[in-house]
């Protein structure tokens, strides 16, 4: 059976012992798959079981449960292994594209010189010819030098410090990127800032619930969601119906008509736990071009039109095709693959201008939803009358209930018989305080 890494990390960040609402708010799961992968996981990880008084479960689970899991599956020792082969296969990838420019640019500019170089043996041997000719021989010097490519730069020991020392400047945090890397990064950027948007919405949500001791009123919850609907929809908080539906909540009605929701399961924990960090509204990160440096964007750029400029030339060489098949060799080769050549030239120019406009298109629909989220939090920071209404009759419901280990009744690591030993005498005292009530 597959297991939810998602719960895993939670069990391992609430240190091993949760409640299914424990889960459900630290991951921002359904209270029903927290549940079941809870109950999935205890089963295959050697967990355990413990009841308590009032019938709510909590799960203990030893701290060593994922070399347990991973000597007992071979598919999980296999996904690990995966995980390190892809990251090594994407990093290939990632610098391939650099590859293939600066390989591009050899091919051309070695078959430009090439090119010139045969023009020159043809001309005429005597000073005139060979002073006219020198003027040519200067041209593709001047591509072919030193000046062209960085890596044959004699100052790149002295560039390569330089950037090193930009880069122990930046933020601990970030990670230099590499010339090979930043050109992936130019035309294709560095994936999607919000590629954990909805996990973080959920996580938010079921925080704010559980700071609220499990009761809160749909203006609460509010900035955390996009689409809330328009007249009768908005009027009547149809949005707060997917997540009643996750966190297992329940509607309550006032006297005065006003509707507070409750979640009885995300007000039981293990402990008392300090009041979640959460933002006033969910706030989506803009779109980054690239989170190469302006200096590595430049060069990458520059190389680009260097490619195309060198593809325009060696085609003027070409246009005698008969010239390319006497000379044969690379300047063969290179004329069979000349419009791949100018392809690619053109294609990694045109993709990081293509992508640049739908940023900027896709950055102000961001913009737009996260003000639209923050004017929701306003609304909850300047509350109406009505607004504290609610939220007083929300107060009605919050509560929090801790089971500690003394409220245990029942637990699955050891035997029925020797816990009803070890509890006869609060057995005892649950049976008197009974007959006497």
């Amino acid at each position: 059976m597959a297991l939810n890494p998602t719960v895993m990390q939670a069990v391992e960040k609430l240190d091993y012992r949760v409640t299914v609402g424990d889960v459900a708010t630290s991951a921002g799961l359904q209270v029903n798959l927290a549940e079941r992968e809870l109950l999935a996981l205890a089963s295959e990880a050697g967990g355990h079981l413990q009841v308590a008084d009032t019938g709510d479960i909590v799960y203990q689970f030893p701290k060593q449960f994922r070399a347990t899991l991973r000597n007992k599956y071979f598919r999980i020792q296999l996904q690990e292994w995966w995980e390190k082969v892809w990251r090594i296969l994407f990093y290939l990838i990632r610098i391939s594209f650099g590859i293939i420019l600066i390989l591009s640019i050899f091919i051309i500019f070695a078959s430009i010189f090439i090119l010139l170089t045969m023009a020159n043996k043809d001309s005429n041997s005597n000073r005139s010819s060979r002073s006219r000719g020198g003027g040519m021989i200067f041209f593709p010097r001047m591509f072919w030098g030193p000046d062209i490519f960085w890596f044959f730069n004699p100052n790149y020991g002295r560039y390569q410090r330089e950037r090193r020392q930009k880069a122990a400047a930046a933020s601990s945090s970030e990670e230099s990127m590499n010339f090979l890397e930043s050109v992936f990064s130019f035309l294709f950027g560095d994936g999607d800032p919000n590629a954990n948007l909805e996990e973080r919405r959920w996580q938010a949500i079921a925080a704010t619930i559980r700071n609220h001791q499990g009761a809160v009123v749909a203006e609460q919850i509010a900035p955390y969601l996009d689409d809330l609907g328009t007249g009768y929809g908005n009027e009547y908080e149809d949005y707060m119906l997917p997540v009643l539906t996750r966190f297992n909540g329940r509607p309550e009605v006032s006297p005065d008509g006003q509707i507070v929701y409750h979640f009885p399961e995300l007000q039981t924990t293990v402990q008392q736990r300090n009041t979640l960090a959460v933002p006033s509204y969910l706030r989506e990160l803009t779109w980054k071009f690239s989170e190469a440096s302006s200096s590595q964007l430049s060069l990458a750029a520059g190389l680009g039109v260097l490619n195309i400029g060198g593809g325009i030339f060696l085609g003027y060489l070409l246009q005698d095709g008969a010239i390319a098949a006497q000379i044969g060799g690379l300047v063969a080769f290179t004329a069979s693959i000349y419009w791949l050549l100018i392809g690619y030239g053109v294609a990694f120019l045109s993709v990081p201008l293509i992508r640049y406009l739908w940023l900027k298109g896709r950055n102000r629909k961001v913009e737009a939803r996260n003000e639209a989220r923050q004017q929701q939090a306003i609304v909850l920071n300047q509350p109406s009358d009505e607004l504290r209404q609610k939220l007083s009759y929300a107060q009605q419901f919050a509560a929090q209930n801790i089971i500690g280990s003394g409220d245990i009744a029942y637990s699955t690591e050891t035997d029925l018989i020797e816990q009803e030993s070890q509890n006869s005498a609060k057995l005892d005292a649950e049976w008197r305080k009974r007959l006497e009530g």
